[in-house]
């Protein structure tokens, strides 16, 4: 069967909605009707055959584009942000989402019309890509299938989240792991994921007596993994890039860190590829942590952020020409802090693990404890000394993100519906709480997204992620 055929059954779902041609040329013919039935489609991209997902996952791209759904970057933003040449009373929300990621997706896109806003990113990192089995083309497909069934048109933000190298596979093969890096960067581009974050942060090393000499390997390392970028990004986009000085869940940062990182990076890059246009933004620890402490009841331990380091160090990312500091580990803060943060003047903010509390807290009782049942038999020997039932499990169940894909998509669709309108009680929430409300006039000032249509062949052969991502964060 040719990939025309094999395209057209894929697309049956969407009936007349839509018109294929033998040259693959798509044409909408009724956008409502495509917006009510994408969802089979994405179904397909999802959990789909070796053949017929990579068809789905190029589908919804080719459709999103002709729909005006489109992959930006926010580069162009971020530094009018950095230089106050709009409004930037904001925190953008960075979301990622580990399961019922089109379902997730669908309730950002309606918390988020319904406030005008257009600033928020949808990220995913390479650890998560690994125990949620979402390869940048499935993810991406899931959240430009969303923007379609929520009749969401502008630029789509999608990021690669701690693209991070392994310390420990960089010490036993440096070249091996920056080429997976490096093969996972043209992966992600290929599924328009225009804003990336470079972390090499794990290779920072206080051994050293002076900062910069800390830093330095770090340094390095993002600079030439960003000259890589620069190198691969399609014609017209500015990919947004973001560096990292430490990782979060340390010591809180320091601006003689910062400053030892930006101009070892700006330097090596500049060796590299003159010219080339450095970082979008840093993130920073500021007293969080991925996931939050959990205490043994399985609760977690409230956490004290330094606002005023936020505040200081995104001022010193702008003076240096990034568009400022980014908040990572922040999920699981308590709602009264999400105001603080547009305040501490935060360009960015990354948050993960509440949504995944949410999923948990309406599943299926059945569901829940055979997943918790997989957990401890698979996984149990992880158990740290003195942990807790609790502990271990609230730890260890992003892990069963993937194996139960399809088991998240075959729950009634009643309980499907009562975690998406949590959720989107939730996002609407840290949207008012991050001021975002009225975002889209500052979006559409300043990106100005570039229609980029992927041939099919780089779909085609794309596979679910298959590394060890045990010792990479969030």
């Amino acid at each position: 069967m040719s990939n025309y055929q094999f395209l057209l059954s894929v697309a049956e779902p969407l009936g007349d909605a839509i018109a294929i041609q033998q040259d693959l040329t798509l044409t909408i013919q009724d956008p409502d009707k495509l917006s009510e039935r994408i969802e089979h489609v994405v179904r397909t991209a999802t959990l789909g055959n070796e053949r017929s997902k990579p068809l789905a996952q190029w589908l919804i791209r080719m459709l999103a584009l002709e729909y005006g759904a489109i992959p930006a970057s926010i580069h162009d933003h971020y530094m009018a942000h950095g230089q106050r040449s709009i409004r930037n009373d904001f925190t953008v929300p960075a979301m990622n989402l580990r399961a019922l990621t089109f379902q997730a997706a669908r309730a950002i896109f309606r918390s988020a019309k319904r406030i005008d806003a257009k600033a928020f990113i949808f990220e995913i990192a390479r650890s998560e890509m690994g125990y949620t089995q979402q390869p940048p083309a499935e993810y991406a497909a899931s959240i430009l299938g969303a923007a379609i069934a929520e009749k969401y048109r502008g630029p789509v933000f999608i990021q690669g989240d701690h693209f991070q190298v392994s310390a420990s596979r960089y010490q036993k093969d440096a070249k091996a792991e920056m080429d997976a890096i490096r093969a996972l960067i043209v992966e992600s581009l290929n599924a328009g994921f225009y804003n990336i974050d470079i972390d090499s942060s794990t290779l920072v090393d206080l051994s050293k007596d002076s900062i910069p000499e800390q830093q330095k390997l770090n340094c390095d390392l993002s600079a030439e993994l960003a000259a890589f970028v620069r190198s691969e990004e399609p014609e017209g986009i500015t990919v947004s890039l973001g560096g990292e000085i430490g990782e979060v869940g340390g010591h809180n940062s320091t601006e003689e860190e910062l400053s030892a990182y930006i101009k070892g990076f700006n330097s090596r890059l500049h060796e590299l590829m003159p010219g080339a246009i450095g970082l979008s933004k840093i993130s920073i620890q500021t007293g969080t942590s991925h996931g939050g402490v959990v205490l043994p009841d399985g609760t977690v331990a409230s956490v004290k952020v330094d606002f005023d380091c936020m505040r200081e160090l995104s001022d010193v990312a702008k003076r240096y020409g990034a568009g400022g500091a980014v908040q990572h580990g922040a999920s699981t803060l308590p709602e009264e802090a999400f105001s603080k943060f547009p305040e501490a003047d935060a360009l960015e903010i990354h948050l993960a693990t509440n949504f995944q509390n949410i999923l948990f807290d309406y599943l299926p009782e059945l569901l829940r404890k055979e997943i918790y049942d997989h957990l401890n038999e698979n996984f149990g020997g992880d158990r740290k000394e003195g942990e807790s039932e609790e502990q271990f499990l609230y730890k260890a169940r992003k892990r069963a993100m993937g194996i139960f894909k399809e088991s998240f998509w075959n729950m009634d669709p009643a309980v499907i519906h009562r975690i998406e309108s949590a959720w989107e009680a939730q996002f609407t929430k840290l949207f008012q709480s991050l001021n975002i409300k009225g975002t889209r006039i500052e979006i559409e000032e300043t990106v100005h997204p570039i229609v980029v249509k992927p041939a099919l062949s780089s779909y085609i052969g794309t596979t679910d992620r298959d590394e060890d991502v045990s010792d990479l964060a969030d």
